[in-house]
């Protein structure tokens, strides 16, 4: 898959780890922690696309301790930013006007946040690399990894991207050609819709015989409040307006620190209306009388946008593949109506790293790993998914408000009887892609003018969140036929991109030449979230890595 003609420089390691999230630096440290109890070195090179380790972290974030508890059970001692337990659990379902909040009763056990911290998993992140660079785990940000090494059908690490290409594909002064950085196994953990991940998913057939992966767009903003409106230790979920009820998704709010408050919202990418744009409904959100008192005389701190993994059990592919594995959401372990997945994300790193060192210490190289493969299987993590593995088929298919209360009578048929459920294992259907339903079938929505205070513009937006390219680098948003985005993205479903991408990216302006629609893409503004590379009906649009470095740079996301 790399190109031979271009003489790179070559670095050997035992594990190379792709993606400087939960899961690749629990994987790491986990592998760290069984080489010092075996009085053994592993060497192991970890690449982060982003400026820094954490830089591209969004989440919510009400992070479960379980997996932490497992790799650094003193992570209170040793400083880890959870801070901010969670002392007030609501539930609220809204409408245009006013909220129902629903008892805590009704929920099962498995969605309560008790034990839980606020927090930002950036920030978790951050802290995660401190500890795996003094463990001597060889941490690389801003190098991407672009491309893989397979030699004879089995992947060998992989390629960096190249620095100093021009738009036009030329080399500019300073240009380096990316590195090889080959290891005996390659981890996967670039978090959602990486790159890398769906290549060799399709390479190695690794969904055969699952469900399509299903996905949600989130939206985040982190506001700083007045102290009366800061009410520590809060988590509050809610559902339904300004969605109609056949369009699922829900908001957060969690008040910690120093009076800080994340607000966010999560549009699942199967719907099928064009005209709706997931920003403007988050912003629409805020205006509730059940948020707007909060941010009475608040200033907005930060933004960002990141897909989400909404699959779960039935989506997750195959693990292994020839030579490494997937990790994290790489693969796909969010836990939908907990609105979690970084616990499921760390432990299957560590799962993973324990498969790798007892191969390593068994002589073996480049096969697949079976016995990954077979830990998640018998772990608290496939439980955890396999519980709740009908909830987002049901929200799909009956609407929000008959498909929550199934899900929650599924939800409780699980717990009580170890994971029985009346309706079995539902699938999912078509792609999110394919759910998109042509513009003659819905009406246009008249989204409110931004004021500025409260609600916001989307290049506004993705100024605070510190997202930079260089300008004079290729487009990494691949279009791979124009006239097909001209005739059925815009002509068919009527320029569905201009919508959901949350930071402006895409544009159909006129082109003054030929006085008919061209399709612009903005990739300077790319905050990562791959919606695009998801949603476009027609798979049209391929996401590929910047140069490193590029992208925002979340503080306290």
């Amino acid at each position: 898959m790399t190109d031979a003609a271009i003489e790179r420089e070559s670095m050997e390691y035992d594990v190379v780890i792709v993606g400087g999230g939960p899961a690749g630096l629990s994987a790491a440290i986990r592998l760290k922690q069984l080489a010092a109890e075996a009085g053994q070195e592993i060497s192991i090179a970890l690449l982060e696309k982003g400026a820094e380790v954490g830089a591209h972290i969004l989440s919510g974030a009400v992070v479960d301790p379980k997996a932490l508890n497992e790799l650094i059970p003193d992570w209170q001692e040793q400083g880890a930013p959870l801070t901010d337990p969670v002392k007030t659990d609501i539930f609220e379902v809204l409408g245009p006007a006013g909220s129902i909040s629903l008892p805590t009763l009704m929920f099962p056990p498995l969605m309560s946040n008790h034990g839980c911290y606020i927090t930002s998993l950036g920030n978790v992140a951050r802290w995660l690399g401190e500890q795996a660079e003094a463990m001597g785990v060889e941490i690389y940000p801003g190098f991407p990894a672009a491309d893989v090494v397979e030699e004879d059908g089995v992947i060998k690490g992989v390629v960096t991207g190249d620095f100093g290409v021009a738009r036009d594909g030329g080399q500019k002064d300073g240009y380096q050609p990316g590195m090889e950085l080959r290891g005996k196994y390659t981890l996967i953990a670039e978090g959602v819709r990486g790159s890398l991940a769906k290549t060799l998913i399709d390479r190695f057939n690794l969904s055969e015989g699952k469900e399509p992966q299903k996905f949600g767009i989130g939206l985040k903003e982190l506001w700083r409040v007045k102290p009366e409106n800061h009410k520590p230790g809060l988590v509050k979920h809610t559902m339904g307006w300004p969605l109609d009820g056949s369009t699922g998704g829900g908001s957060f709010m969690y008040h910690y620190g120093d009076n800080l408050v994340s607000i966010g919202f999560v549009v699942h990418l199967n719907y099928k209306n064009p005209y709706l744009t997931p920003f403007e409904e988050f912003q629409r959100l805020k205006t509730h009388p059940a948020f707007a008192e909060t941010f009475e005389g608040a200033e907005r701190i930060s933004y960002g946008a990141r897909a989400i993994t909404e699959g779960g059990y039935q989506s997750v592919p195959e693990l292994a593949f020839p030579g490494g594995a997937l990790i994290g959401c790489s693969a796909g372990f969010v836990n939908v109506p907990r609105i979690k997945g970084s616990h499921n994300a760390m432990k299957t790193g560590m799962l993973a790293a324990e498969s790798v060192f007892e191969a390593l210490g068994a002589g073996r190289e480049g096969d697949v790993l079976a016995e990954y493969q077979a830990a998640y299987e018998s772990s608290w993590v496939a439980k955890d998914l396999k519980r709740v593995r009908n909830v987002k088929p049901l929200w799909s298919k009956f609407g929000t408000l008959i498909g929550v209360a199934l899900g929650g009578l599924d939800m409780w048929c699980n717990t009580i009887f170890g994971g029985w459920s009346p309706f079995g294992t539902l699938g999912h259907g078509k792609t999110d892609a394919e759910s998109l339903e042509p513009a003659s079938k819905h009406k246009p929505i008249d989204y409110p003018k931004p004021d500025g205070v409260l609600t916001f513009d989307r290049l506004s937006s993705v100024f605070i969140s510190n997202t930079n390219h260089e300008e004079d680098q290729p487009i990494h948003l691949k279009l791979s036929d124009e006239e097909l985005q001209k005739m059925s993205e815009l002509g068919e479903f009527a320029g569905p991109s201009t919508r959901y991408c949350p930071a402006g990216v895409y544009e159909w302006i006129d082109d003054e030449t030929s006085g008919e629609k061209r399709f612009q893409i903005n990739a300077q503004n790319c905050v990562h979230c791959k919606t695009c590379d998801i949603k476009d009906p027609n798979q049209n649009i391929n996401w590929t890595t910047p140069e490193g470095g590029g992208g925002p740079i979340y503080a306290n996301m």
